[in-house]
């Protein structure tokens, strides 16, 4: 580096930049009272310093020191700091324009340690030169860098000078945190039982096979494609199917207690009370039971198939206090192919008079804990000793009528003493049973019969003639007509269906 006169450097007054040496030991030479120095460097690729003090790749910098009176010698090298140092001391910035005022002030960065040391070895240079009075252009402290941020824009009022927005601060970060409510946090409406986690629910219909189809037609259509054409149910299977969902609807709550009432013998009182039983049965998951509760020596048991250890309701009074569990029970009750249990009536016509009010009080106790339904075959006589305890505990009242007039009659008034005796609304809510038990067209009109009962009872079912019945001896559900098993299971749905709208 050369400093630049108009004389020829050697005889030059003013000063000379020795240049046999590096830029590490170059050092400055003042003579004069003026000196001017212009140092080129070459162009660096600094951002900072593209808008101020570059041109064409090049720093000016002059150094202007005025009245400097220094002794006669010869030209002294000043031992000077570097010139880079000095140079790099003065940092040109960006203008700053005044007019802008930030909503909040972002405090400056505070000078870099080695600037500082920059500026004293500066000062230390002057010093050393002896000068009076020196005119140095004060460092600005370097930028610290910044990221860069986002400016809102904001228009300018009539009158007002444009404001620069501050620059937009980040949102405070909101950690979220995950937590998991316990069983015992959740509101009971948001809880759910297991019986609820059914088929129908959780399985896809679309990759579900098809059951076998029920039907002659379809059947054969099934069979003839190799499988592979189901078109479905038959209309007899579909609503044999449909009844059968009827009577399976679940019952929420305890045992429910089924009285079968008539007030005339041989009306088939008996076997509709086992016809029923094994309809329920039949359909339903859970345990049903039929009670002969005839103080008259009843034939329930007799219609069902028989055990051979010729237990009675008898016996269950007896060890009422000493049932630990089912198999006590099962150890007394006849049990049919359909799953219907019966507890018969005592065989011995000496004691069975003594069958009570409490007894059967005691009986029902039992039966209720094992039991979730649980249907009484009573006697004919209204008023004898069980009845009081049986329509204590009624949930619903079946009544059975022949097709006859003095049948009929019969059936009539009995619902006339229910209603007369504070049983009104079981009387109201009664299933009213048209039994056939002889063959042929019955003399009376069924459709006057039918349309009687309903003005007084819920509901009217027919059952019609049944060799099988007829002959009195063992019912086998499966082996009974068509429309004998239809109109049983029709009986059942009905029975099920007011059961639930009670509890409801």
């Amino acid at each position: 580096m050369t400093a630049k006169n108009n004389a020829d450097p050697e005889d030059s007054p003013l000063g000379v930049l020795d240049d046999a040496a590096s830029v590490d030991t170059a050092g400055i030479g003042i003579l004069g009272g003026t000196a001017q120095v212009r140092v080129t460097l070459p162009a660096e690729e600094d951002d900072d310093l593209a808008d101020d003090g570059v041109v064409d790749g090049e720093v000016g910098i002059d150094l202007v020191v005025d009245d400097v009176t220094l002794p006669a010698a010869p030209k002294p090298v000043l031992d000077a700091p570097r010139l880079d140092d000095v140079i790099d001391a003065v940092v040109v910035e960006e203008p700053v324009v005044e007019d802008s005022v930030p909503e909040e002030p972002v405090p400056a960065a505070e000078p870099a340690a080695d600037l500082l040391a920059e500026e004293e070895a500066a000062a230390r240079f002057l010093a050393k030169a002896g000068a009076d009075r020196a005119q140095v252009p004060a460092a600005k402290p370097a930028r610290a860098p910044q990221a860069p941020v986002q400016k809102e824009t904001t228009m300018p009022e009539a009158d007002d000078k444009p404001v620069a927005s501050a620059p937009a601060r980040p949102a405070p970060r909101t950690d979220v945190t995950l937590t998991a409510k316990r069983l015992g946090e959740l509101g009971e409406s948001a809880r759910e039982s297991a019986d609820l986690l059914t088929s129908d629910r959780l399985l896809d219909p679309h990759r579900v096979a098809k059951p076998e189809p029920e039907g002659g037609w379809s059947h054969l259509l099934y069979t003839l494609s190799g499988r592979r054409l189901n078109i479905g149910d038959g209309r007899r299977a579909r609503e044999r199917k449909e009844l059968t969902a009827r009577i399976a609807a679940p019952l929420a709550g305890g045992a429910r207690f089924v009285p079968v009432l008539s007030r005339k013998g041989g009306v088939g009182k008996t076997t509709v009370t086992a016809l029923l039983g094994m309809a329920l049965a039949d359909a339903r998951e859970d345990r049903v039971i039929a009670v002969d509760a005839n103080p008259d020596r009843g034939t329930l048991a007799d219609r069902v198939q028989r055990a051979q250890h010729g237990k009675s309701v008898r016996d269950l009074v007896r060890i009422r206090d000493d049932v630990r569990g089912f198999h006590d029970i099962s150890a007394i009750v006849a049990r049919d192919a359909t799953r219907l249990d019966v507890l018969a009536s005592d065989a011995d016509p000496r004691v069975a008079e003594a069958f009570s009010d409490d007894d059967y009080r005691d009986v029902a106790d039992v039966a209720a804990h094992y039991y979730s339904l649980v249907l009484t075959d009573t006697g004919t006589g209204i008023v004898h000793s069980v009845m009081s305890a049986t329509l204590d505990l009624a949930d619903q009242i079946v009544i059975v009528s022949g097709l006859s007039v003095d049948e009929a009659r019969l059936a009539s008034e009995t619902l006339t003493w229910l209603e007369s005796n504070g049983y009104a609304q079981q009387a109201r809510d009664a299933i009213v049973v048209l039994n056939q038990s002889t063959p042929g067209t019955p003399l009376v009109r069924l459709g006057e019969l039918q349309a009687h009962f309903a003005s007084r009872a819920r509901s009217v079912v027919r059952v019609p003639y049944d060799p099988q019945i007829a002959a009195g001896g063992t019912i086998v559900f499966a082996n009974l007509l068509p429309e004998t098993r239809k109109a049983a299971r029709e009986l059942a749905a009905l029975l099920v269906e007011g059961l639930r709208a009670k509890a409801a």
